[in-house]
């Protein structure tokens, strides 16, 4: 018998300072079993940085939600929707393959991957050259310390609140505060 996903709730204030975006996400959050808590909230940072597009690209017509994630590798982990179907902005966050990552950048405006934990440089060397002719797509690391801190702010039910100022973002709840400040390496 299969293992079922874990439900999170988020309920997410956002406070973008560099964009002019405030508002407050409810989100529901299905964590796989093979997920750790550090990669669903480097999912749930990874939205709350990219939410701005939500107005930037859309003005607010449009659907901001987390994707399958790991158990469809063919949805992104989190994505950008406007009201016709098309795929805004697709955010994957992990070490994910050149091909797929292919693949996201023909049904998207732009992709974006957020890397984490020691492996990513290792991860980042490999990949580097396959990915420098895909134009629509951005990759940031987010620092290790950061990430295995944000794993100290999962909680079944969560109040947080997210607020991105001069490229970085702290994520704070009744758990903690964390500082984010995550590298552009394409």
């Amino acid at each position: 018998m299969a293992i079922k996903s874990t439900i999170f709730k988020a309920n997410l204030a956002i406070a973008d300072i560099d964009h002019g975006y405030y508002a407050d996400h409810a989100l529901t959050l299905a964590r796989h079993p093979s997920e750790t808590d550090e990669r669903m909230m480097v999912r749930l940072t990874a939205l709350a940085i990219q939410a701005h597009q939500l107005n930037d690209l859309c003005n607010g017509d449009a659907t901001l939600a987390f994707g399958a994630g790991l158990s469809d590798p063919d949805d992104p982990d989190a994505s950008l929707t406007d009201f016709t179907g098309r795929k805004r902005v697709w955010i994957e966050v992990g070490q994910p393959e050149d091909k797929p990552l292919t693949k996201a950048c023909s049904k998207a405006d732009s992709v974006i991957v957020y890397c984490f934990n020691h492996a990513a440089e290792i991860w980042w060397k490999g990949i580097e050259t396959k990915l420098s002719r895909l134009d629509k797509l951005q990759v940031w690391r987010i620092p290790t310390e950061a990430s295995q801190a944000l794993a100290q702010l999962a909680e079944r039910s969560m109040q947080l609140q997210a607020t991105v100022q001069e490229g970085a973002i702290t994520l704070s709840s009744t758990q903690g505060s964390v500082h984010v400040e995550p590298v552009r390496w394409k």
